[in-house]
């Protein structure tokens, strides 16, 4: 659900979103060049769930092994960044 900024931050441009109990402020930047490698990691329960949901609207992501202790998967947004998704193994 988008969240309504405050109107001195609003003329800047951007969007924030809150899901649950996790809320994203995204803000727009001259000369973007996006971020391959340089991503966030958001902790999520129910890894599964999200992923066939993901899956379901025509999106690829790419499951990786490689951190020890966690299930996780990363997929590029629409302007190319990186977005890794993790949970705990055992959740």
């Amino acid at each position: 659900m988008e969240v309504p900024k405050p109107p001195a931050l609003a003329a800047r441009g951007g969007l924030w979103v809150r899901a649950d109990d996790l809320e994203l402020h995204l803000g727009v930047e001259e000369g973007f060049v996006p971020q391959r490698k340089a991503h966030p990691g958001i902790l999520v329960r129910e890894i599964d769930v999200l992923a066939e949901r993901i899956i379901a609207a025509g999106h690829e992501l790419v499951w990786d092994e490689n951190l020890p202790g966690y299930r996780r998967f990363h997929l590029f947004d629409n302007n190319g960044n990186r977005l890794e998704f993790l949970s705990p193994s055992g959740e």
